[in-house]
């Protein structure tokens, strides 16, 4: 007689996200695929809405949108692209001479990069998440590691879950980061950032100015200059400041003559277009030193800023956070697939994405010592070419063109190959040297 015994199916993998920017968004979008996932999504603010001004998105981000599945949610109306194809062009700041233009030579026609407000990208990513699995208003204030490996979580609001998979999206002052390493401190950078909008009409009235994403640069400071379409145009600035005269929250009102006599050498073109701000905010920028792995405890993982707390370095970090998001859950659709803890597959996510990182410490170790030798230099004309031809070069264009899902690839089938021979070494180094 056949038994009539059931099999209980596993229960479903309790998935935490915390944060919902576009690391923690594009999780939500790519676990949710997943049927044996059960996934939420914790973001301390009331309301979802981006603080800044344009981001820009790259070839690299084109393509996980594309796999996401959410491409299409961006109207193309919003976005703005050079009408001669480049992506970024490095100009004079005193004379306005063109030094360098980058161009996107192989780049498809869809992945071109593109400069839009930041909320674009964002809503574009929301509308490919369960609204149902999102909560807002709930800041993480407690972790207990739980003796069953699990994670029991405390809001502020009083709040409570248990999850098996805890992922820290939360950005470059990360709570899940500050679990793991207790000890990891951020520094201000003794730099600000000044992000300002104007009307377009009003910057390109302004006899000679090239409609260009551009970057003006000095000996000393830099500002960038942009369209976002629709009439907003964007000039952004970096500003140094000692710590004790640095803001503390992020996207603080300010003002033009805050940094206007930093650029008193530039052209009388960028000087008017200085006179044209309608409104300005200012962010203090924060770093912290490289993390030596992004995963912890089994069962959690640090992406997007969380994972490298960068202070906005080289203009990529939705398309860095989305490979992330891409790389972690097809590692835990692998350790799932082949009955394996689902800490194997954080080790294989971690052996992936921690050297990645490691490389752009190793680009940013580079430009220090590119400062140290533009202090050295007697004119305006020879510092700013010493900037562009070290800072600029295509040393590091890789990163804009890396490609995740073949290095995702030859990881997977690596582990696969060396646990078939049963084979217990792991060649951590293999994945970091696949810049495809």
């Amino acid at each position: 007689m056949p038994s009539t015994q059931t099999t209980t199916p596993p229960p479903n993998l309790r998935v935490g996200i915390i944060g919902a920017g576009p690391a923690g968004l594009g999780a939500a979008i790519e676990f949710a695929k997943l049927p044996f996932v059960d996934v939420r999504v914790y973001e301390q603010a009331r309301e979802l809405r981006e603080v800044g001004a344009g981001i820009s998105i790259q070839h690299n981000t084109w393509r996980m949108l594309d796999v996401f599945g959410v491409y299409e949610n961006i109207d193309q109306r919003d976005l703005f692209r050079p009408a001669d194809g480049h992506a970024v062009q490095h100009r004079n700041g005193r004379t306005g001479e063109l030094v360098l233009s980058k161009g996107q030579e192989g780049t498809p026609e869809r992945y071109l990069s593109a400069r839009a407000l930041r909320s674009v990208l964002q809503k574009a990513l929301l509308k490919g998440v369960d609204k149902s699995k999102l909560r807002l208003s709930s800041r993480l204030v407690e972790i207990t590691d739980l003796p069953s490996g699990a994670f029991f979580l405390r809001f502020e609001d009083g709040l409570t879950d248990e999850v098996d998979l805890l992922v820290g999206a939360d950005g470059v002052r990360s709570v899940v980061r500050q679990f793991i390493y207790p000890d990891h401190q951020l520094k201000y950078i003794g730099t600000t950032a000044y992000r300002a909008l104007a009307d377009a009409d009003d910057i390109l009235s302004i006899p000679g100015f090239p409609d260009s994403v551009t970057f003006w640069h000095g000996p000393n400071d830099r500002f960038y200059t942009c369209n976002l379409n629709n009439n907003v145009y964007e000039i952004a600035a970096r500003v140094p400041q000692t710590p004790d005269t640095a803001p503390v929250s992020w996207g603080q009102d300010a003002s033009v003559e805050e940094f206007r006599w930093r650029y008193k050498d530039f052209s009388p073109m960028l000087q008017s277009v200085l006179g044209k701000i309608k409104e300005v905010k200012k962010f203090a920028l924060f770093a912290g030193p490289r993390l030596s792995r992004v995963v912890s405890h089994g069962s959690i993982a640090l992406i997007g800023d969380a994972s490298h707390p960068l202070s906005g370095a080289f203009g990529a970090g939705a398309g860095f956070a989305l490979e992330d998001v891409y790389v972690l859950t097809r590692a835990v659709k692998w350790a799932h697939d082949r009955g394996l803890p689902i800490g194997e597959g954080l080790e294989l996510f971690d052996r992936v994405r921690a050297p990645h990182y490691a490389d752009m410490y190793t680009i940013l170790d580079g430009y220090g010592k590119s400062d140290v030798a533009v202090k050295e230099t007697a004119s305006f004309d020879e510092a700013v070419s010493l900037i562009v031809a070290d800072k600029w070069n295509d040393d590091h264009q890789w990163l804009y063109h890396y490609n995740v899902e073949e290095v995702w690839r030859k990881a997977y089938e690596a582990e696969d190959a060396r646990r078939a021979k049963g084979d217990g070494s792991v060649a951590h180094g293999d994945v970091a040297s696949s810049r495809l």
